[in-house]
C-alpha cells in the first residue's frame, strides 16, 4: 500500500527533528524506531526514549487518504534519505511488514514493528503553569546557560536546568558546581511560583529545535513533566525529581574589584593562552594590577603563555586562577561587545556580568594552580 510520496527535504525534516532523541543502542528495540501515522489527515512523526518524547507533522506531503500507522528504524530511514539527490521524489510503501522506500532506481526494504507497541508518554494531570514567549527569547536564555549544567553527575538534580516561573520572570539556571550560570526573561503577565528541573538532554533538543524567530513557544509546566510546543514540534519530558541548590545564595554581591573588558578581544586572549595549558588541569592565571590585566597560562613542560589587555582599573593587584573552559565557555556564548568581571580575593569567585544587563549573571569558582 503506498504511504506517501514527497520531496526529499519534505521527509527529513520531520524525521530530523525527532531522531536527535533516538539511542543507537537499547534494550527495546522500538525505541531505536520513530512512529509514522496518518490520522485524520495528518501525518506526524514521533520518536521516544521513555524520559522524552518528540513530534512532529510533516508539510508538503502527497499523501493517500487511507489511516496508517507503523514503526521503522529511526537512524537508517534518516541516513537513506540524507544519501538521497536532492530533490528527489521518495515513494514510502507498506508491503508484507517492511517498509518500501523508492526514489528513482534506488529501493530499500525495512523491517517494521507494529504501532500498538510503541511507547508514547501520557501527557500528566493535575495543575499546571502555561507561558508563552517568542522563540528566539527562549533559545536566547538558554544558549546563555545551557553550557553550564553537569554532565553524568552524581548529584543528578545538576544533570539539568532549573527553570523557575514566578511574577512575570521566566528564570533559567545551571549549575555543575564549580560555575553557575543564571538568565531571566520577562513575560508580558503575573504567574504562579513554579519549578522544575529540565533534564539536560531534554534542554539540548530544545535548544537545537527552536529558532531566531519572534514565533511563539508554548511551556506547559505540571507537577512531573513539561512540555514545549512551538511550530509543528511537541517535546515532552519528566523532570528531574531533587531539589536544586539555593542559586540566589552563590551569586555574590558588591565585590569591589570591578574591570570592564572587550568581550571578543579578552576571549582571543583566553583561547590563545589556553593552547599551553595542562591538558587535565586547564588552569589560567588572571593577574590585575593598576590598569593591566594578564592572562597566564603554564604546563609541566615549563612552557608559557602570557597575554595582556589595558583595563580601566587602580585598586589592589589580583592573582587569580580558573578552568579556563569555563571563561572560554561563558565568552563564547555572549554576544556582548563589553563584559564587567567583579572579584573579591583569591579564593573567592568571579561574577561576569554584561553592563546595563542585570538579567544575566556568571559564576565561576577559582582554582589553585
Amino acid at each position: 500500500m503506498l504511504l506517501i510520496e514527497a520531496d526529499r527535504d519534505a521527509l527529513l525534516k520531520p524525521l530530523q527533528a525527532v531522531t536527535g532523541i533516538v539511542e543507537r543502542r537499547h534494550t527495546l528495540p522500538i525505541l531505536s524506531n520513530v512512529l509514522i501515522e496518518r490520522a485524520q489527515g495528518v501525518t506526524r512523526f514521533m520518536a521516544t526514549d521513555l524520559e522524552i518524547q518528540v513530534s512532529t507533522s510533516a508539510q508538503g506531503l502527497k499523501e493517500g487518504t487511507k489511516p496508517f500507522s507503523l514503526t521503522v528504524a529511526a537512524r537508517k530511514l534518516y541516513d537513506i534519505l540524507r544519501s538521497l539527490p536532492e530533490n528527489a521524489q521518495v515513494a514510502l510503501a507498506q508491503e508484507d511488514g517492511r517498509l518500501q522506500v523508492k526514489a528513482g532506481s534506488s529501493r530499500f526494504s525495512l523491517q517494521t514493528l507494529p504501532a500498538d507497541d510503541f511507547p508514547r508518554l501520557a501527557e500528566a494531570a493535575g495543575e499546571e503553569a502555561k507561558v508563552i514567549l517568542p522563540q528566539k527569547e527562549l533559545r536566547r536564555g538558554l544558549s546563555l546557560v545551557h553550557y553550564a549544567m553537569a554532565q553524568q553527575d552524581i548529584r543528578y538534580y545538576l544533570n539539568g536546568l532549573l527553570l523557575v516561573l514566578g511574577g512575570q520572570m521566566l528564570k533559567l539556571v545551571a549549575t555543575d558546581g564549580h560555575r553557575l550560570a543564571f538568565v531571566a526573561t520577562s513575560l508580558p503577565s503575573a504567574q504562579e511560583a513554579r519549578e522544575v528541573i529540565v533534564p539536560r538532554k531534554a534542554v539540548l533538543e530544545v535548544l537545537k529545535l527552536l529558532v531566531d524567530t519572534d514565533d511563539a513557544v508554548e511551556i506547559t509546566v505540571r507537577p512531573n513533566q513539561v512540555r514545549f510546543a512551538f511550530g509543528d514540534v511537541v517535546l515532552i519530558s519528566k523532570v528531574v525529581d531533587g531539589k536544586f541548590p539555593d542559586y540566589q545564595r552563590v551569586i555574590p554581591q558588591g565585590h569591589p574589584k570591578v574591570i570592564e573588558l572587550p568581550r571578543l578581544k579578552f576571549l582571543q586572549a583566553l583561547q590563545r593562552t589556553a593552547i599551553l595549558s595542562n591538558d587535565k588541569i586547564r588552569g589560567v592565571r588572571l593577574v590585575l594590577t593598576a590598569d593591566s590585566l594578564r592572562v597566564i597560562c603554564t604546563n609541566n613542560e615549563q612552557e608559557e603563555a602570557q597575554e595582556e589587555l589595558a583595563v580601566a582599573y587602580a585598586g589592589e593587584p589580583l592573582d587569580i586562577g580558573f578552568n579556563v573552559a569555563y571563561l572560554l565557555d561563558v565568552f563564547g556564548n555572549l554576544s556582548s561587545e563589553t563584559v564587567r568581571c567583579a572579584f573579591n580575593d583569591p579564593n573567592s569567585s568571579c561574577l561576569v556580568t554584561v553592563p546595563g544587563d542585570d538579567k544575566f549573571k556568571y559564576v565561576v569558582m577559582p582554582m589553585r594552580i
